[in-house]
């Protein structure tokens, strides 16, 4: 039987197996991140009176009384009673499955909006909750914004960019309402220093979180500060994972983060540190609960835009997938490299792989892992489409880095082998994409996510950021876009991959090492997969000079092409 993909995960401290007197409204906490615990109701109808006072108080606020007080009306008679009298009954409910499907999940008329937000409230009036009645309306409005961000999501296991087996159907929904960037890369393919030019707009070599060692500097400037100085909520929910002790973000009002097994975190009951204080996880599988904290941040944000960065663990090493999805893709076909050594990557030597299981089980586990995310960022958008505040909410997904799947008989990243460096890299904004759906041709970097946020809220972009805006390229297809760029890999012990830069073009690729290594070069249109090294041959000696001569170039610059 096919796995329902847009059903949690069972057995989990807030979803118990066995019968449930809220499973009527299942999908409704899912939707907003809450416990079931809360909507049991409790004796003298407190709750009910508390969540018309919380209307009554969200009337006031928006000013519109004109019909406010029939729909508060039709909200006591028709919802209120009914969501009570429900999960007294269980198995009873006045919405059959497929109806609360279609509440749940199909844009809602104002009415029936506010019925369903409504009886929420009744339910659970302690959750402040917002209520932007003209929310689609204004497209002038600073937008909000949420930035995704993967860990080891090579650009191309979606199924919009046609991966023939992976389901990424919210992933997908983001790209049909947006634009995908399907050259997108990273400057520096390791987890740190990718995190750091997300954040800052600055290579590694200006921000100095060079490998997954070095410390970060609380000196340096990060979009969700100049945000947070301009009147945004901000949160960073997720995989901090850099070197040393954990910073005091300036400019952050909600960290939510782990530090055990290295910052790496654990799939499974994972302690957190929460604005400085160790919490234990209140879902099982880390990718629920980090996607609960980030839905909770948001639905408490009724005056000011937020700024959500939410940095999953997944898909990294260990490569888990939640109970439900385990084995999901047990029969899929695989077609993995011909020189992928069955068992260890012969990056590095580093013997964990074997220790897991041989690739291919590793593989099938990624593949798993990636959907489970990919349904939790479905629980996201459908939390802003309830909210009404779609339109005006700027999505960003990305992943920090690529991955080898046995390519050049790796497995890992750091190299600047196109595997490696690629993302995925999707962007949605409704209120400002008007010929959403297409897929962008665009090289895109990492340090273009700070400068594209920036400009998006009006702030502009800082001098000091490295990247450029892309709102031009969201704006008209026909944008001009960068004609090359600089990748940097500087040393990271104990792995063994030698430091090197490389100048990679939108035809061709350049690679020099720190040490006795020889260059590659690569003609990435008649050789995509970068199988046959053209440096030493008639033709590499023909294009070497001037890709050198590039490259020295963006060196000198630090990675500003002037394009």
């Amino acid at each position: 039987m096919e796995k329902d993909l847009c059903k949690p995960s069972p057995g989990t401290p807030d979803r118990p197996d066995g019968p449930d007197p809220g499973a009527g409204f299942g999908g409704l906490h899912v939707c907003l991140g809450l416990r079931r615990a809360s909507l049991l109701p409790v004796p003298g109808g407190i709750q009910g009176d508390l969540g018309i006072r919380r209307l009554d108080r969200i009337a006031h606020r928006s000013r519109r009384t004109r019909h406010f007080e029939r729909d508060r009306q039709e909200v006591r008679a028709d919802v209120a009673q009914a969501f009570l009298n429900n999960i007294r009954a269980p198995g009873k409910t006045a919405m059959s499955k497929k109806s609360m499907s279609t509440c749940l999940f199909k844009p809602m008329r104002r009415r029936e909006a506010l019925s369903l937000i409504g009886g929420a409230a009744l339910a659970f009036s302690g959750l402040p909750f917002p209520w932007s009645g003209t929310a689609q309306a204004e497209s002038s409005r600073r937008p909000n914004i949420l930035f995704i961000l993967s860990d080891d999501h090579r650009w191309d296991h979606m199924g919009c960019a046609g991966h023939p087996f992976v389901q990424t159907p919210h992933l997908d929904r983001l790209a049909r309402e947006g634009v995908r960037f399907k050259n997108a890369f990273v400057t520096t393919s390791l987890c740190s220093p990718s995190r750091a030019s997300f954040l800052t707009g600055t290579y590694a070599h200006t921000h100095g979180v060079k490998n997954n060692l070095t410390p970060w500097r609380n000196d340096r400037t990060t979009f969700m500060e100049i945000l947070k100085q301009q009147g945004y909520q901000t949160a960073f929910i997720g995989k901090w994972h850099m070197p040393g002790r954990l910073p005091r973000l300036r400019g952050v009002d909600h960290f939510v983060t782990f530090t055990v097994q290295g910052g790496q975190g654990r799939y499974f009951d994972c302690p957190l540190v929460v604005d400085g204080r160790e919490e234990p996880s209140r879902k099982a599988y880390i990718t629920e609960e980090l996607t609960d904290r980030a839905i909770r941040f948001i639905a408490n944000q009724e005056k000011a835009p937020f700024c959500v960065v939410l940095s999953h663990k997944a898909v990294h090493h260990q490569f888990l997938p939640p109970p439900d999805l385990k084995g999901l893709y047990d029969n899929a076909p695989l077609n993995l490299p011909p020189e992928m050594d069955p068992w260890v990557s012969s990056i590095d030597g580093n013997l964990f792989y074997g220790m897991l299981g041989p690739v291919s089980f590793l593989y099938r586990n990624y593949c798993a892992a990636l959907t489970a995310m990919d349904r939790e960022i479905g629980r996201l958008l459908r939390t802003l489409d309830q909210l009404g505040i779609t339109r005006d909410t700027l999505v960003i997904y990305a992943g920090d880095n690529g991955y080898f799947w046995g390519e050049h008989n790796l497995v890992d990243k750091r190299y600047a082998y196109e595997e490696s460096i690629r993302i995925p890299f999707i962007v949605r904004w409704p209120a400002l994409i008007r010929n959403p759906g297409r897929t962008a041709p665009h090289m895109v970097l990492n340090v273009d996510v700070a400068p594209t946020i920036l400009e998006a809220t009006g702030v502009g972009v800082p001098r000091f950021m490295e990247g450029q805006s892309l709102l031009p390229v969201l704006k008209r297809a026909q944008a001009p876009g960068r004609t090359a760029w600089l990748y940097e890999y500087f040393r990271d012990y104990p792995y063994r991959v030698p430091p090197h830069t490389a100048v990679r073009t939108r035809t061709h690729k350049y690679i020099e090492f720190e040490t006795e290594r020889p260059p590659e070069l690569y003609d990435l249109v008649r050789d995509p997969g970068e199988r046959h090294n053209l440096y030493g041959t008639p033709r590499g000696r023909e294009l070497a000079p001037r890709l050198r001569a590039l490259l020295e170039r963006l060196r000198a610059s630090g990675g500003r092409t002037g394009d």
